[in-house]
């Protein structure tokens, strides 16, 4: 969602202040934001000068070139409208009323009507109708001559969640910091101290990064980073980042979502090779959540996720079930966070997203934690928030994901599952190490069998030139083509906007059969063996009705289907749903192309979902 940026630079070094920042805003530009603005300490003047502009970041650019504001020092935003509508007034940095702070901000601040009637009632007056700016005015209210002793008294009032930079008019080469439940990271560079909520604002300048703890507070200068929690400082470590920055640019494709389905096969092999030996046929154990023991004592993993992620859990709970034995429970974060079941014992939780961030994944994770849970994460970023709060973390290793509609995220997400659920058969007894190197050896083939596909792309764009006039598409499968199927409808509604819905395809005639007309396209995945006959008799069903078919899955090409096939490389049931879910993405990317949609920045959507 909104994005953050600071820079504050050392004296006679090349980097610009205003150059950092918006580069930096622009590399956040991804995440989704319908504003932006920078605010920068003018020494010369002794104030704090802001830019803002509603829309893209090169609308801010041309606000900064005409007015020419100069400081080494400054903190800039993206912001994703959650108080107050988007405008130049509610967009951030806030000043607060006697213009000594500036403040930026990602999450939400919970109690911020009644923090604000205070305000108001002791003569505050307040120029948005953003949460943000309460906290602008608490710091210049009660402001004690030391930002960093004014923090502390703050943030204790605050109820919600925040990632907070600051300036003090007062000290101009300063940018304070803090952080609850939203993501936060420091660097040091050459040229200066830099801060951004994503990693991907930084490549340009540093590998290694410190993340802050939860209620925890930063002060970066040019020379140093300073961490203090309750009063006391701290000298936590740095991570190192292995991303590269170019992983970040488009190098070619129109977009950077097609780039990333395209990226697919190499983050395939680099999360495969990392968690297996291929030559050996072995699970690499230090990678791995459980040991031999501890996968005999397990009764029940339960994954929570929202969105793509949890599409990936769906699937997850399908491998434990079917590979290991292992029963399985894939939740909606933003529900189970509320669950009041006691837990089981033996059982795990496993929390699941690609930032690591989640609102309503990490709410989960805490509530489990809470009640005495060993907690498991999968997370693309090393170092996030929820890969912190876990007792054990598996890494996808996808690489930065730009494009708000995960692709390759996804992929390796489901990869794990499937590698986490050969390790818990064959620790558990169920597959034997022999049968565990057949598995090991097909999903080597993977990656080519996805390059296969990808090959075939003019195929898909070739046949979704012939659905101009198609609005309503149903995507139908059983068991884990159902899964694959949810993901497949949510792809393609998150970026043309068209109306898709996933259905078992058992239930289809319970009800929503009942739409399907001539004007409807079907697309039916059909890749699992024991219910193939019966998801082919549904085809049927629908074809009865006038849809046209689009039919996935591996069938000779003699089949008898008289529809649109496309076909899948010969594999295991396990694995066809993700050769199918390629096509899937090919097909969300031309029709959202066709339609002329922002695909990589599609409305109302954002990258990192950071707020409740």
């Amino acid at each position: 969602m909104c994005g953050i940026v600071g820079f504050t630079k050392k004296k006679y070094r090349s980097a610009c202040c205003l150059e950092v920042l918006l580069n930096g805003l622009e590399n956040l530009e991804y995440r989704g934001y319908d504003s932006a603005g920078i605010a920068v300490s003018d020494m010369e003047h002794q104030e704090l000068k802001l830019c803002r502009a509603v829309g893209r970041i090169s609308n801010l650019r041309r606000v900064v070139e005409e007015e020419k504001p100069e400081g080494s020092c400054g903190i800039g935003h993206t912001r994703w409208a959650t108080h107050g509508k988007p405008s130049v007034e509610n967009c951030h940095p806030h000043l607060a009323e006697k213009k000594t702070v500036a403040v930026v901000h990602n999450g939400i601040i919970e109690n911020y009507q009644a923090l604000k009637l205070q305000l108001q009632k002791e003569g505050v007056h307040f120029a948005s109708q953003t949460d943000t700016e309460v906290v602008a005015q608490l710091l210049e209210k009660q402001y004690c001559g030391d930002m960093k002793k004014t923090l502390e008294r703050v943030l204790p009032q605050l109820e919600g969640s925040f990632a907070l930079a600051i300036l003090d008019r007062n000290q101009p080469d300063t940018i304070y910091c803090a952080r609850r439940r939203s993501p936060l990271l420091l660097a040091k560079g050459e040229d200066g101290a830099y801060l951004a909520s994503d990693i991907s604002a930084l490549l340009d300048y540093t590998r290694d990064v410190w993340y802050i703890d939860e209620d925890s507070i930063a002060v970066l200068t040019p020379e140093e980073i300073m961490f203090w929690k309750d009063g006391e400082q701290q000298f936590p470590q740095s991570v190192h980042i292995n991303w590269d920055s170019s992983a970040a640019r488009k190098n070619g494709f129109d977009h950077f979502m097609l780039k990333e389905i395209f990226d697919q096969p190499t983050a395939l092999r680099d999360t495969l090779n990392h968690y297996v030996d291929v030559e050996k046929g072995i699970i690499r154990r230090e990678t791995m959540p459980f040991t031999m023991e501890q996968a005999k004592a397990l009764k029940r993993l339960t994954i929570a996720a929202c969105g793509t992620a949890y599409h990936a859990a769906v699937m997850g709970q399908s491998l434990l079930e079917q590979v290991a034995g292992v029963p399985a429970m894939a939740a909606v974060a933003s529900e189970y966070r509320y669950s009041t079941m006691p837990p089981m014992e033996g059982e795990v939780f496993m929390a699941v997203s690609q930032s690591g961030e989640t609102a309503d994944t990490l709410a989960a994770l805490t509530h489990k934690k809470a009640q005495g849970l060993r907690c498991l994460a999968l997370s693309n970023v090393i170092g996030s928030t929820i890969a912190r709060e876990a007792d054990h973390v598996m890494y996808t290793l996808a690489g930065p994901e730009i494009a708000v509609a995960s692709t390759k995220a996804y992929l390796t997400q489901v990869l794990l599952f499937e590698i986490l659920a050969l390790d818990l058969a064959n620790l558990r007894g169920v597959l034997s190490d022999e049968e565990l190197k057949v598995r090991i050896a097909e999903l080597a083939q993977l990656p080519e069998q996805v390059e296969a596909i990808l090959a075939s792309k003019k195929t898909v764009e070739d046949f979704v030139q012939t659905q101009k006039n198609c609005h309503d598409i149903f995507f139908i499968g059983r068991l884990m083509d159902y899964a694959s199927s949810l993901e497949a409808a949510l792809k393609l509604k998150e970026i043309s906007y068209l109306h898709s819905e996933a259905y078992a395809a058992g239930e289809l005639k319970h009800g929503t059969i009942a739409l399907v007309d001539e004007s409807c396209l079907v697309v039916v995945t059909a890749t699992q063996s024991v219910v193939l006959e019966k998801t082919l008799a549904n085809m049927e069903e629908v074809r009865a009705r006038g849809a046209e078919l689009l039919l996935l899955g591996h069938f000779p090409v003699d089949h008898p289907h008289d529809c649109t096939v496309w076909n899948i490389p010969a594999c295991s049931d396990q694995l066809a749903p993700i050769l199918t879910t390629v096509y899937a993405q090919l097909f969300a990317y031309y029709m959202a192309k066709m339609h002329g949609c922002d695909i990589d920045k599609p409305r109302n959507l954002a990258k990192s979902v950071t707020v409740e």
